[in-house]
C-alpha cells in the first residue's frame, strides 16, 4: 500500500516542479522563498521520532561536519580540498527535497525502480531550482546545487557528513529510549566503521562520543580541560 503510494508520489512530482516552480520575472525570483520552506519538510517521516528533525537543521549540521571532515583531511592526512566550497555545497545537498519531500532510504532503495525514478525527480527538480534564479547568479549556485558539477572528493565528504549526521540522530533517539531507530543506528554504525577515510574515523573518535552529553557534562568536561 505504500509503494502504491509512494509511486503515485513520485508521479505527481513532475507536475508539481513544472507547474509550481516559475522562471523568475526581471525584478523577482522565489529562490529563497523555497530555502525558508526547508524548515517544514520532516525527516524521519515513517518512523516515530522523540524529537522532530526538519531538513533545513540537517543540511545546517551536516554542512558543519563535512567543513570539519574537509579541515581534518587538509590538516592531518594530507589533504587539498576546499573546506568552504565543501561546506556550501552541504548547505544545499537536500534542497530538492522542499519540492519532493524527504523519502525515507528503506523506500528510496526498496527497488531499483523506485531508486532511478527518485533520482531522476532529484536531478530535474535541482535544474528547476537553478532556472528560477536570476540569470546573472545561475552559474555561482550550479557547482553547489548540480551534484555532478561537484568533484568526486567533495562528494565523498559530504556523503560521510550525511550518514554521521543521521547516526548522531539515531543515537539521540536510542538514548531517549527510542528503540525505532535502533535498525538504522546499526546500518549507519556499519557503514562509518567500514569506511576507509581517515578523516572520518578521525572525527567519530574525537567529536562524535561527547555529542550524547548533557550540557552539565559538557560544562563540567569544559571545566575540567580548562584546569589541565
Amino acid at each position: 500500500m505504500y509503494y502504491e503510494a509512494t509511486w503515485r508520489r513520485i508521479g505527481q512530482l513532475k507536475f508539481i516542479i513544472t507547474e509550481s516552480i516559475k522562471e523568475p520575472t526581471a525584478m523577482t525570483s522565489n529562490f529563497y522563498a523555497f530555502l525558508t520552506r526547508l524548515r517544514w519538510i520532516k525527516r524521519w517521516g515513517l518512523k516515530r521520532n522523540a524529537y522532530e528533525e526538519n531538513v533545513m537543521e540537517h543540511s545546517w549540521e551536516v554542512a558543519t561536519i563535512a567543513h570539519a571532515l574537509a579541515l581534518i583531511k587538509n590538516r592531518k592526512f594530507n589533504g587539498n580540498v576546499d573546506a568552504n566550497a565543501i561546506a556550501t555545497a552541504a548547505l544545499y545537498h537536500d534542497v530538492t527535497e522542499v519540492i519532493t519531500g524527504d523519502l525515507p532510504t528503506p523506500i528510496k532503495y526498496h527497488s531499483a525502480a523506485i531508486n532511478t525514478a527518485y533520482k531522476t525527480i532529484e536531478k530535474q527538480t535541482s535544474y528547476e531550482l537553478i532556472k528560477i534564479l536570476p540569470a546573472e547568479l545561475q552559474q555561482d549556485y550550479q557547482p553547489f546545487i548540480l551534484e555532478e558539477q561537484q568533484p568526486e572528493i567533495n562528494r565523498q565528504i559530504i556523503k560521510a557528513a550525511d550518514k554521521i549526521s543521521a547516526y548522531l540522530k539515531c543515537q539521540a533517539e536510542l538514548k531517549a529510549g527510542n528503540l525505532e531507530f535502533e535498525t538504522a543506528a546499526e546500518r549507519l554504525n556499519a557503514d562509518i566503521t567500514e569506511t576507509t577515510m581517515p578523516e572520518v574515523k578521525y572525527f567519530m573518535e574525537v567529536f562524535a562520543p561527547s555529542c550524547g552529553l548533557s550540557l552539565d557534562k559538557l560544562m563540567q568536561a569544559t571545566d575540567s580541560d580548562s584546569q589541565v
